[in-house]
């Protein structure tokens, strides 16, 4: 109903109903990182009530929803910081009309032309950074725009940010206000180590830099500590604005901006000054164009008056700028049709159900497939089997299913039933413990979907690294089509594979994400015949023997399975921590892999150490101590390190001394830390840790004061940015090839600038892609 049309008593009624969920949803949003609406819905909603309380002036108050700013003033998380000026929000408009009417008042207000400062509304979250004589001396959220949330110590942990900004003659004091946000590959790659780590992954980016800046170092041990170190330094932020500054020495914005850039201010190169409200709004539509290019996620387009002394001729309402506006990109979202819901089995046995849709394409590309993560969230979303549903990528990244179009229901959709019995094997689900949502199936042994999720996860890049066992080949080897009997039944036999094992093989292709069947455009199974072909005439003549395979003439094993065989041959030759990763412990990732392996040198030492002994290693702790002794209290898996052991896997690190004594302990960077970022030719990411560890130093995956070198090449990102706060020694992949051959000694001479310095200086843009998992589930 039009507000007009409503009475006093039913405006009254429907502010307050409004007022109620406005305030539930930015408690959600500002205190638990939790998002329950998009940004449209909650848009409608607070455009809703502004209308109702302009047509019915005594329903406002001053603490309604439409004159303050989300957040709460305090919480019992962070100490309380006043901010100098308030920190206000800004109106919205959600069209090209809207703009051009907003700014059309705008300059009947100034009563002169205006020049317009366009930027990109980054998705992030607000903060406030004071410095006094250019020394920070606290960080804080935005909160209700008067008090927000100390969160100085957690600030001084992000790279990005200076603790003593450059030049001099720098103001008493001044407030500078920006966005702190995930850099897009940033927010992958920690949703992957969040998923793979059994963790809860993140809605968007915006969530995700909020619950890594609002987190407490209280209480957490070591292992935390890194996580959180990690997080932090991967957090961008660019300052967009100036608070409290009496009698600034610029006239507009736009030097503000090259101001805060020269002090070393992280600013935004996606700005334009233009003359015209044509102009601006030509810029909107370009960059909502291209909004998927941008290194950080946006939802929209700031527009400001770039003159700062027309900002006290217009001032302010209760809650915004008169000067300012934010245009709102609509979420990308589309139309498609529940075709079913069906339930995959992962790794860890947890039952997911996913959408399957009629394939669509949103947010630049197709999608079929989407996790509804338990049956609890298929009860809230209020979804049915034959419903056209609503379908999103949540922070543009992850396919998410908001809901069904109930108007369009014609009597013939159907409830989703959650399975009592696992899809793949038929034992009952149950929780893992009492209280869980998620179900799980409990024959983790020989249940061919975690199997498979157990085979694959050998080869990945993380664990043992072979090329050849991916996502097929795994589905190959323990849930072909044909042979009925798949070649493995656990991956105890992974390591006594031979070609005839892998000759016919055909099998269902699967989604990696979700582990379901990928469907033909007719909607029928993909099938794939990974180890096998047709011989070709141009192969020359078959020597079944020479090839130690009884085959055919017309068939012979592929060039998968002949890789296949040799990669597994060759892993056998890979460091005992690949071996640790590859095992599949709860929570023992690269990380704890590569700490237990340096300390206990051996499977065998590791098995017959106490609980306090592998509690005691560094990186490790009380929980992974307790995975470590339930892993190895499991027949089964017994059962895999002996086969393994068998089949010429050593588990042990050559001449390394035993427990307690590092291998390498007198190595040329014995006692030395280094941390290795970006890309460093002669090197690829795992080869330079283990060239580290093989020369006797630390490894560590985050740049800090008790680092002592960091070797840094193109794509290095905030890691760089954080050692040269810190001042220490740089170095480049030359001088890092001298470092872990020679050791310290042989860069005496050289300079503490690295000749790839510039280079990676320039490629500072490029999402430090380098971020480890730090545990595996």
């Amino acid at each position: 109903m039009d507000p007009a049309d409503l009475s006093p008593e039913q405006a009254a009624e429907e502010s307050h109903r409004l007022t109620g969920r406005i305030l539930e949803l930015r408690d959600a949003y500002y205190e638990r990182d939790e998002v329950l609406v998009d940004d449209a819905e909650y848009d409608a909603m607070l455009r809703r009530l502004d209308e109702i309380e302009r047509l019915f002036p005594a329903l406002q108050s001053q603490d309604s929803p439409t004159q303050t700013v989300g957040g709460r003033a305090q919480t019992t998380l962070f100490d309380p910081v006043t901010h100098l000026e308030r920190m206000l929000s800004l109106d919205n408009v959600f069209s090209r009309e809207e703009f051009e009417v907003w700014a059309g008042k705008v300059v009947a207000a100034s009563g002169r032309p205006i020049r317009w400062l366009c930027e990109l509304k980054i998705d992030g979250l607000a903060i406030n950074l004071r410095y006094e004589r250019g020394r920070l001396v606290s960080a804080a959220t935005r909160g209700d725009g008067v008090v927000g949330e100390d969160v100085t110590e957690n600030v001084r942990r992000m790279s990005v940010i200076p603790t003593q900004l450059q030049g001099d003659a720098h103001p008493e004091v001044v407030e500078v206000r920006g966005e702190v946000f995930f850099p897009v590959e940033a927010f992958r790659e920690l949703n992957a180590a969040q998923a793979e780590a059994g963790e809860r992954v993140f809605a968007n980016p915006r969530n995700a830099a909020s619950g890594s800046l609002r987190q407490k170092a209280e209480g957490k041990n070591a292992k935390a500590m890194e996580l959180m170190e990690r997080r932090l330094s991967s957090l961008g932020m660019l300052v967009h604005g100036i608070g409290a500054w009496p009698n600034p020495p610029v006239s507009s914005q736009s030097e503000v901006y090259d101001l805060l850039c020269s002090w070393g201010l992280p600013t935004s190169s996606h700005y334009r000054v233009v003359d015209s409200v044509e102009e601006a709004a030509d810029f909107i539509v370009r960059t909502g164009e291209d909004r998927h290019s941008v290194e950080h996620e946006i939802d929209g387009v700031v527009v400001k008056v770039d003159e700062l002394a027309l900002h006290d001729e217009l001032g302010a309402t209760s809650r915004a700028p008169r000067w300012a506006i934010a245009y709102k990109y609509p979420p990308e979202q589309v139309n498609t049709t529940l075709l079913d819901i069906v339930v995959s089995v992962g790794r860890t046995g947890r039952a997911t159900p996913f959408a399957v849709m009629k394939k669509v394409r949103v947010a630049g590309s197709e999608v079929r497939q989407a996790t509804l993560h338990n049956q609890d969230v298929v009860k809230a979303k209020g979804v049915l089997i034959g419903d056209t549903v609503v379908l999103r990528k949540a922070g543009d990244v992850i396919p998410e299913v908001l809901g069904p179009v109930v108007e369009l229901r014609d009597g013939t959709e159907r409830e989703f039933v959650m399975p009592t019995n696992c899809p793949e094997c038929g034992t009952p689900l149950a929780p893992a413990k009492e209280g869980d949502v998620d179900l799980r199936c409990p024959n983790a042994r020989s249940c061919p979907a975690q199997v498979r999720g157990r085979v694959e996860h050998i080869g990945s890049r993380g664990a043992l690294d072979i090329e050849a066992l991916g996502e097929v080949s795994a589905a190959a080897l323990t849930q072909p089509i044909v042979p009925e009997d798949p070649p493995l039944h656990t991956e105890a036999g992974l390591f006594s594979l031979t070609l005839a094992d892998l000759f016919p093989i055909e099998v269902i292709v699967r989604d990696n994400e979700t582990g379901l069947p990928k469907l033909r455009d007719d909607g029928t199974e993909k099938t794939d015949t990974p180890f096998r072909r047709q011989r070709k005439k141009s192969d020359g003549p078959f020597d079944p023997e020479a090839e130690g395979f009884q085959g055919t003439e017309t068939h012979v094993p592929s060039k998968n399975a002949v890789d296949l065989i040799a990669n597994l041959d060759g892993a056998k030759q890979k460091p005992l921590w690949r071996f640790l990763v590859s095992l599949s412990i709860r929570h023992v990732g690269p990380v704890a892999a590569r700490a237990l392996a340096d300390w206990f040198g051996s499977l065998a030492a590791m098995r017959s150490a106490s609980r306090e002994e592998l509690a005691a290693v560094e990186g490790v702790g009380p929980t992974i101590a307790d995975a470590l002794i339930d892993w190895f209290s499991v027949d089964w898996h017994q059962e895999i390190i002996d086969r393994w052991y068998a089949d010429g896997v050593p588990f042990e690190t050559p001449g390394h001394p035993g427990p307690g004594a590092a291998a390498n302990a007198g190595g040329v960077l014995a006692g030395i830390t280094v941390v290795a970022t970006g890309s460093l030719e002669g090197f690829t990411r795992e080869g330079a840790l283990e060239a580290i560890i093989a020369a006797g130093g630390k490894a560590a995956s985050s740049v800090s004061k008790k680092t002592d070198f960091v070797a840094a090449g193109p794509g290095a990102g905030s890691k760089l940015a954080k050692a040269e706060s810190l001042g220490l020694r740089i170095i480049d992949a030359e001088q890092f090839a001298l470092l872990v051959t020679e050791g310290p000694g042989a860069l005496s001479e050289t300079s503490g600038e690295p000749s790839g310095a510039d280079d990676a200086m320039d490629d500072l843009a490029v999402a430090d892609a380098t971020t480890e998992a730090a545990t595996g589930d």
